[in-house]
């Protein structure tokens, strides 16, 4: 079998990924690797997701503040951020296919042990569990996801964005129907079926894939991450990354409290609410990769404009305080609606524009700088859903949700400004640079 994937992963490496047209008819190892990935991203993500419709009013009444709620799924972002540098450095080490099935093991254990956490003591030796336990979910979390979006770019070369968009639609399905079933089984059955139900779910995927997934050989590279970072390019759209996931954690820890307490709304309609969030992206993420493969030059304007649209939908989301707006339910449905949309606008063209940028910068093209574009975009990813709640957090309890939204907003349009001067920048550089040239060429070489 490895000898097959290699032999077949060289031959469509070969193709250079700018000017061919995207590959319609997939081979065998491709389809596996598609049908793999896909039911890793969809268990992964509705049980990411089935916290944030109940876990945060349970964690009150346990103890917590909306502080350490915050902290709580914060250092889930900050392992996950460790985890996804270190896997993402050692990837070709480890084995792309061990790191998928071994971090889903350890998430499925997680999940399951988080829904047993109800029958601790309330107060410190709650917390402290919770703490614990999330950590390492979100080690097992990023050696999953760091895998697969290294694989994926690996075995499908020349329509990477179209394919992570396409599996998105597994992650949004995941996304969509944590929340509500989350939500339902809670009010239900409890605090812990949930858990004990998806996580056992989880587990089965584990056997699954291990039958499923084509392995993958590759030589380790000496290229690092700080070297990557000395691009600007590649910093900036970094710190995109950062701000668009510091506003969906911010989201998953202060947005069902909010509407609880604002509309009076269930745990369950808070999870149907969610909905409205993951719903767009999961239809127009596969689209919106479709069209960046298909025009490359694209990608740094669906950004820019995806961005700015998140800036303004977090303005309205509270709304602002200095909008003199009244917070009603159905402009939250709509914010939250256009947030999920511009998401996909923002995230889908972010990962093939690193490798881009990582390989006109000299880097080889291989397994080892795809798990390094892979581990970085995880780790900036994860920075931005450490701070996102945390700061959330704090201006919540401080303030109110309005201003914390408000926050969220402003740094989204900061990093949407700054990469539009930069591109701009540096296209009027090129520009330059070209016609220099083009006097030099028209230059007589003597004068008579």
């Amino acid at each position: 079998m490895e000898a097959q994937v290699d032999s077949q992963l060289t031959a469509e490496n070969s193709i250079p990924t700018e000017t061919t047209e995207p590959n319609t008819r997939m081979t065998r190892i491709q389809a596996l690797t598609l049908i793999s990935i896909a039911s890793v991203n969809f268990s992964s993500m509705i049980c990411y997701s089935i916290l944030g419709p109940f876990f945060p009013n349970e964690a009150v009444k346990k103890g917590a503040s909306q502080t350490v709620v915050g902290l709580i799924f914060g250092c889930y972002a900050v392992c996950n951020l460790i985890g996804s540098m270190v896997m993402g450095k050692y990837i070709v080490q480890i084995g792309a296919k061990f790191m998928l099935i071994a971090g889903l093991f350890v998430s499925s254990v997680c999940t399951i042990l988080f829904g047993l956490l109800d029958r601790a003591p309330s107060g410190a030796p709650f917390i402290t569990l919770c703490f614990i336990v999330r950590s390492m979910d979100a080690v097992g979390f990023a050696a999953a996801m760091t895998s697969t979006f290294a694989m994926t770019a690996k075995i499908f070369p020349n329509n990477v964005a179209t394919v992570l968009g396409s599996l998105e639609v597994f992650a949004g399905l995941g996304l969509i129907l944590g929340p509500p079933i989350g939500g339902w089984f809670y009010q239900s059955f409890g605090y812990e079926v949930p858990f004990l139900l998806l996580g056992c779910v989880l587990l089965i995927m584990v056997p699954f894939n291990i039958y499923v997934l084509p392995s993958i050989e590759a030589e380790p590279s000496k290229d690092s991450f700080v070297r990557l970072l000395t691009n600007g390019k590649v910093v900036l759209i970094c710190f995109v990354l950062v701000t668009i996931s510091s506003g969906l954690g911010f989201i998953d820890a202060t947005l069902s409290l909010f509407a609880m307490k604002t509309f009076g709304l269930s745990s369950g309609y808070v999870g149907l609410l969610l909905i409205g969030l993951s719903l767009p992206y999961c239809l127009a993420s596969p689209l919106i990769g479709y069209f960046t493969d298909k025009y490359p030059v694209t990608r740094t304007g669906f950004t820019v404009t995806g961005a700015v649209i998140t800036a303004v939908c977090f303005f309205l989301l509270g709304p602002a305080p200095f909008l003199h707006i009244q917070s009603q339910l159905w402009l939250m449905v709509l914010m939250l609606s256009l947030i999920g949309f511009s998401l996909g606008m923002t995230a889908i063209p972010t990962f093939p524009e690193i490798i881009s940028c990582a390989h006109e910068q000299g880097f080889e093209e291989g397994l080892s700088t795809l798990g390094m574009v892979s581990g970085l975009f995880g780790a900036f990813w994860s920075t931005g859903m450490f701070y996102g709640p945390i700061l959330g957090g704090l201006i919540t309890q401080r303030l109110n949700f309005e201003w914390a939204a408000t926050v969220q907003g402003a740094m989204g349009l900061l990093s949407a400004l700054l990469l539009l001067a930069y591109s701009l920048f540096k296209r009027r550089q090129q520009r330059l640079r070209v016609n220099d040239q083009q006097a030099d060429e028209n230059t007589p070489l003597l004068n008579d």
